[in-house]
């Protein structure tokens, strides 16, 4: 009968915590979904300030501008998921702290490392898809905006174009105007300043359309009368045409793809210093939420007494010195003032120091030894 007992309330315990895992990995789950969301509207709106700013300046489309928020979008994500995970993981812990629901958790027998392993549950599917994500989606979003932009300046020139406004286009050198445009894609009462070879004509016209012919995009004029040169001059000319076509010059751009844009198993495979720490690079985000996971937990505990908000303050300093630290990290290794093999692993040694000296701070080296002993022994 003891036997038995002891048996149904081991598997009672076994239910109890893995009815816990399940809790604490979705509240972690629902809180880094609001938490990302809220970073990237802030971050990417900010960039699309910019790429806005492109589109009314006639540099890029305004579809091209929409593509490419959609695609810096994916590359932000990638960059703050690992933060994302970290905060949320202080405010999930941190509330449970100051409901008393860690005391809890406590009297029934759940110790530091079942917050681990509830709380790595969703973190270890979460790393991995930010693996996903910085080794192959980012490159990828990376190439396909060079690649936007590329195409968008070769074909510049009269984009934007609209009825009752002067449009300048290629830096002055073009500028056009038209009185209306029907439904057709007519033009009426057209205007048209050109620069060339160091001339200035200026064409205006009654009606016309754009045509694409084998030799490029021509605006084909109807009733047209060209002016060139200065007006009491020898060199001025005043002609008129029945049917007059301006050649739309395409931009002769080249396209340049930076290491970002760089397939992974090419960096891989690589034996050039840029691209193998290109790849650490890459791989600093999903080890990033790991190491960072790690030291949430006794972070969390820090402060408990001041509510959810507790060890954000300090959470942020933290963060900020390794983010910058990673970055500096990044040039040494550029610049070879740190050992390639070297990579990443002191920044993370940093982080798992940090947390091990908390767990032993907060709970006591012989109270951690006999959780990870009894955890080993389960």
């Amino acid at each position: 009968m003891i036997t038995e007992s002891n048996k149904s309330q081991s598997t009672a315990s076994h239910r109890m915590i893995s009815l816990l895992d399940r809790m604490i990995a979705w509240d972690i789950l629902q809180t880094v979904s609001a938490v990302l969301v809220v970073l990237v509207v802030i971050i990417v709106s900010r960039k699309f300030i910019k790429i806005l700013a492109l589109a009314i300046d006639g540099t890029i489309s305004s579809n091209t501008a929409m593509n490419i928020f959609g695609l810096k979008t994916l590359v932000v994500i990638v960059d703050f998921l690992p933060v994302a995970i970290f905060i949320s993981i202080l405010m999930v812990l941190g509330r449970m702290y100051r409901d008393h629901e860690m005391t809890v958790i406590a009297s029934a027998g759940g110790g530091v490392m079942h917050m681990y392993k509830a709380i790595f549950i969703c973190v270890l599917p979460l790393s991995l898809l930010t693996g996903i994500l910085s080794f192959y989606v980012s490159p990828w979003s990376e190439a396909q905006m060079v690649l936007l932009t590329h195409h968008d300046q070769q074909e510049a020139d009269l984009r934007g174009l609209s009825a009752g406004s002067f449009i300048e286009y290629s830096h002055g050198d073009l500028v056009f105007y038209t009185q209306e445009i029907d439904s057709q894609q007519q033009m009426q009462q057209i205007f048209i300043q050109n620069r060339q070879h160091g001339k200035l004509g200026v064409i205006s016209a009654q009606t016309g359309k754009l045509v694409n012919l084998a030799g490029g995009k021509y605006a084909v004029l109807a009733n047209s009368e060209r002016n060139q040169g200065i007006a009491g001059e020898a060199n001025f000319s005043l002609e008129t045409f029945a049917e007059y076509g301006v050649r739309i010059q395409k931009k002769s751009t080249n396209i340049s793809y930076g290491l970002e844009t760089t397939e992974s198993n090419k960096l891989f495979n690589s034996d050039e210093i840029a691209d193998q720490v290109e790849f650490m690079r890459r791989a600093a985000s999903p080890l990033g939420i790991i190491f960072l996971s790690f030291l949430a937990v006794p972070l969390a505990k820090l402060s408990p007494r001041s509510g959810v908000y507790g060890s954000l303050l300090f959470a942020f300093i933290i963060y900020f010195i390794y983010s910058n630290i990673s970055q500096v990290n990044y040039s040494w290794l550029l610049s070879e003032i740190l050992p390639i093999w070297l990579g990443y692993i002191w920044v993370y040694g940093l982080l798992s120091l940090l947390g091990i000296i908390l767990i032993i701070r907060l709970y006591g080296l012989t109270w951690m030894l006999q959780n990870l002993r009894g955890s080993t022994h389960e």
